[in-house]
């Protein structure tokens, strides 16, 4: 499975390579591949803190997804809470009595 990032900018969510580097450069785990251009050329850099918390996020997520596809969902208890009464069991006294009452 690979780590998806979500753009700080735009919104988007986008699937940068597994080794984290583009043919023109590295991935940025904060930045979509446009809006890393963008800031690029604008000479903005991007926020170290913002990328380790980024990559710790997608890492989590990506833990958590392959734990739940390792972990067997629960099964449903399918046996009845009670076993079903016997016809001898339905036609005994009992009945006789709460009517009497």
């Amino acid at each position: 499975m690979r780590l998806v990032f979500e753009c700080v900018e735009c919104g988007g969510h986008y699937l940068p390579p597994e080794d984290m580097v583009y043919p023109d450069g590295p991935a940025s785990p904060v930045w979509c591949t446009g809006c890393q251009d963008a800031n690029r050329a604008a000479g903005v850099r991007e926020d170290p803190l913002l990328a380790r918390v980024a990559l710790a996020a997608a890492r989590a997520a990506l833990a958590r997804q392959v734990a739940e596809a390792a972990e067997p969902a629960p099964r449903a208890d399918v046996r009845p809470s009670r076993p079903p009464q016997s016809r001898r069991a339905r036609s005994g006294p009992g009945g006789v009595r709460s009517k009497l009452a």
